[in-house]
């Protein structure tokens, strides 16, 4: 049980931190890998790396052994292997991969001689041909540098930066996992497939999440639609509180709760940690790159923060032959890693006994018969594939060259004696075989393998225990299973990382200069519609928006239909009216030659009366549906109707007052007072009327027009269009303009006939008549044009103008023959024939009525006036 302790002497003899592993072969390959962390302040290294280093060291000493042992891969030839420790630090793996070089630097030793004056004998160091490693890109890039420098290629089976693509700076590295450039593509993609426009980017300081955060914004520019919020960067050496401050900054743009996270596993559990200090466990989701991948230990006591999480992983496999090879190391059969007892102690938590050490009391002893997996949790580490395939992608790009520069040759021939670090690299990058998870090993003309990956979740809810579920796969595009993802709380919902809502329908964008991915939402008012998402345009003058103002639609059309009270009113006035005209000259007919009828002066009556019909009528074609006839009635009736009321009206005061004014200067009758002339003149006055209505016809043919300004309040859905006849306001009082020239010229005419004495015939009636009707219209024109303005212009107008008509025809109507017809009717004893008088005693008994007339006044103003008698 003791036969490990020769292990025990040679790693106390190197001392706790030994350097380097030596394994002789005909070709030596170096090794680079973070076996131990990197160190506090002043110390190079820290606390050994369980996984990322021994499993993956110890994968490297799995495939030479698998090369070594295979007959058909580089027969007779043995790899050997110089490996070296680079403790997660640049500048230390630097130092330590001085010794893949030293074969190559010409030392000067002429100077140097032995005691015996011998020149000495220096063994001359191996010659390593090609590396493996390194693990951080940091490292890979330091070392790339040298190496290049000695065309001494290498092949990195972790290291991800995309600067290390650069074929004119880094032309000898290569490496089997895809570039973050690929990485960053899948971020991308996962970021929009999660609906995404805003999200935050976390880079730990140095070469791999720079330059990741830097492909992902690049990526992002590209594609657009995506904008970056805040991208910060974790310090080298983080001081006390910056993980706060971290998440402070990241809460200032609290919308966008998507990070994405480029950064160690240590910055990781950090950022996590001050999430969940921050009670802010839930609100950001985070999407992690390949230095997440699937590992438990960046979220270890931080799941609930985590939950949810996205990250990707280059695509792998579990090898099962590095399985059986692990688990069954042991201190007796792994003495060539000199890290493997270190490995053991902190695998078993237990203390190695060592010569001249004293054992602590509070560490239990290891035994030695401890075993991997089953005293301890094993799991293999997720790039073991991949330093297997490094391994192996040199091993055949030696086999390649061996077999075209030693043909038939057993063993190492002249020609690669020394290995040619050039023609090597030329044989690397055209190697193309199965690797150790059947999938193709090749190389692209930059060192790069093919970019595939395997996307995971951790998910916590709804699972039988918590961990990580692949839920998609990249491989030059996505394919995301989202119906298998899940966030904090066990939501299938993904939650939303947008700076600015989508906008409702019938808004329009308005950008914020410079963030392309935020905007405000104003809304397209008034009678505008959003023509498209950052635009609003005003609909069509005979259209309105629809109720969403995602397009116009066809604005109503309306005109005043007979059911509605505006209509109603009118209407029945007018039947009442027309029905009284009938009456009348029903009336008038059948009484035709009786005294009354004869005195009214039956011509012009039956012509005043036609008037007054008119008047009515014109309601109706007010009121019913527009066409070109209807219009062409309105023109034409709509001022005749007044116009031969008040044109007979005028012709009759304008007589009565000729008769009396002619026969206060002499007993002649003036002329033109018979009815024919009277008849004439009535109707020359009604053909001006005629002859304007029908000179406007030919001037501007009577039809339709649908009006779209009359009716359009800020309120678009109370926005009609008006079916009318072409007549204005304007229009329609410059139609009716003669009609109100006659009424005032009666007017006149009735006030200048005043005196004549209510005995004499019609004066006083058609003056009571047109001071009534000059009321009338006085009060018509206000209403009329003080709605104008109004939403229900078109009915007020209308009611107003009809009801204005038919006052004044029934005012015209009840004054002038109501009475007759009253008398007629009720009263036939007076309805007869009396003394019939010259015209001179007409006039002379007119001249003493008015004279008694003035006198009755003068009295009663207080003067007495005596008249000479005239008698004598």
């Amino acid at each position: 049980m003791w036969t490990y302790l020769p292990f025990l002497r040679l790693w106390a003899h190197q001392g706790t931190q030994p350097h380097s592993i030596k394994i002789e072969g005909d070709i030596t390959l170096g090794g680079l890998f973070p076996v131990h962390s990197r160190g506090p302040a002043g110390v190079p290294c820290g606390e050994i790396k369980k996984e990322k280093g021994i499993h993956r060291m110890e994968a490297m000493l799995y495939a030479l052994d698998q090369i070594n042992s295979d007959p058909y891969l580089l027969p007779n030839i043995t790899l050997g292997a110089r490996i070296l420790d680079t403790c997660s630090r640049d500048t230390y793996a630097l130092e330590q991969s001085l010794t893949f070089v030293q074969a190559l630097i010409q030392k000067d030793t002429s100077d140097i001689r032995c005691s015996n004056g011998e020149p000495p004998i220096i063994r001359k160091p191996e010659r390593v041909v090609g590396v493996i490693g390194a693990s951080a890109s940091s490292v890979s890039i330091m070392v790339a540098n040298v190496l290049r420098l000695f065309e001494i290629p290498q092949i990195s089976y972790a290291s991800t930066a995309p600067e290390l693509s650069d074929n004119n700076r880094y032309d000898f590295f290569s490496r089997v996992v895809p570039p973050d450039s690929y990485q960053a593509q899948t971020m991308v993609d996962i970021v929009k497939a999660l609906g995404w426009n805003y999200v935050s980017t976390l880079a730990s300081e140095g070469n791999y999440g720079e330059s990741g955060v830097d492909a992902f914004i690049q990526i992002s520019r590209e594609a657009g639609g995506l904008c970056i919020a805040q991208s910060l960067k974790i310090p080298r050496e983080p001081k006390p509180g910056e993980f706060d401050k971290i998440i402070k900054r990241l809460m200032e743009t609290s919308n966008a709760r998507g990070v994405i996270i480029f950064a160690n596993e240590d910055d990781i559990k950090r950022v996590l940690e001050a999430a969940k200090k921050a009670n802010l466990t839930g609100h950001f989701l985070f999407v992690g790159s390949d230095s997440w991948g699937a590992k438990n230990s960046p979220i270890l006591d931080q799941e609930d923060v985590a939950e949810g999480a996205v990250t990707i992983l280059p695509k792998r496999a579990s090898i099962e032959g590095f399985d059986l090879y692990f688990t069954t190391r042991s201190l007796e059969n792994n003495r060539r890693n000199i890290w493997f007892a270190e490995f053991w102690e902190d695998d078993f938590k237990c203390k190695l006994t060592r010569p001249g050490i004293k054992l602590d009391s509070d560490k239990k002893k290891c035994t030695g018969e401890e075993r991997i997996s089953r005293d301890s949790s094993y799991e293999q580490e997720g790039k073991v594939q991949f330093v297997i395939d490094a391994v192996y992608a040199m091993a055949h790009a030696l086999h390649n060259m061996h077999m075209d520069l030693c043909p038939g040759h057993t063993g190492v021939c002249d020609k690669m004696d020394p290995v040619e670090g050039r023609l090597l690299l030329n044989y690397i990058h055209s190697v193309n075989f199965n690797g150790s998870a059947g999938t193709a090993v090749l190389f692209n003309e930059n060192g790069d393998a093919p970019g595939r990956y395997d996307i995971f979740q951790y998910q916590m809810s709804n699972t039988t225990s918590p961990g990580y579920k692949v839920i998609g796969q990249w491989t030059n595009n996505l394919r995301l299973n989202m119906e298998e993802m899940q966030f904090s709380g066990g939501s299938r919902q993904a939650p939303d990382s947008v700076c600015s809502f989508p906008c409702n329908p019938g808004e329009r964008k308005k950008m914020v200069k410079g963030v392309p991915c935020c905007w405000h939402c104003e809304l397209c008012d008034g009678y505008q519609y959003q023509l498209d998402e950052f635009t609003c345009e005003i609909c069509p003058f005979d259209m309105r928006p629809t109720e969403n103002r995602t397009g116009c639609r066809p604005t109503p059309i309306i005109k005043l239909e007979w059911h509605s009270p505006w209509a109603i009113i009118p209407v029945f006035l007018a039947i009442l009216g027309i029905l009284a005209t009938l009456s009348v000259v029903i009336t008038f007919i059948r009484f035709n030659d009786t005294p009354i009828v004869r005195a009214s002066g039956r011509e012009l009556s039956y012509v005043l009366l036609t008037g007054i019909f008119l008047i009515y009528l014109i309601t109706f074609l007010m009121i019913a549906e527009p066409g070109a006839v209807v219009c062409a009635f309105r023109r034409l009736l709509l001022g005749l109707g007044m116009c031969i009321s008040y044109a007979a009206m005028l012709t009759k005061t304008n007589r009565i007052y000729r008769i009396f004014e002619q026969g206060k200067k002499s007993v002649t009758p003036p002329k033109f007072i018979s009815p024919t002339s009277q008849l004439v003149i009535t109707f020359v006055l009604i053909s001006v009327q005629v002859v304007g209505v029908f000179i406007w016809f030919a001037v501007v043919p009577p039809h339709t027009i649908i009006d779209y300004e009359e009716l359009r309040p800020p309120n678009p859905e109370l926005a009609r269009g008006i079916l009318k006849c072409d007549m204005s306001d304007l229009s329609l009082i410059s139609c009716l303009s003669y009609s109100i020239v006659l009424m005032v010229t009666c007017t006149v005419y009735a006030v200048k006939s005043r005196g004549v004495p209510e005995t004499f015939n019609e004066a006083k009636p058609i003056g009571f008549t047109m001071y009534t009707t000059c009321i009338i219209w006085l009060a018509f024109v206000p209403i009329f044009f003080g709605t104008a303005q109004s939403t229900e212009k078109m009915y007020i107008q209308t009611t107003t103008l009809t009801v204005s008509m038919s006052l004044s025809a029934s005012v015209s109507l009840g004054m002038l023959y109501m009475p007759k017809v009253y008398v007629i009717i009720f009263h036939p004893e007076q309805n007869v024939q009396k003394r019939k008088r010259s015209f001179k005693a007409v006039v002379q008994a007119a001249t003493m009525s008015t004279r008694l007339s003035t006198k009755s006044n003068d009295k009663q103003n207080g003067e007495t006036k005596i008249e000479p008698d005239r008698t004598q």
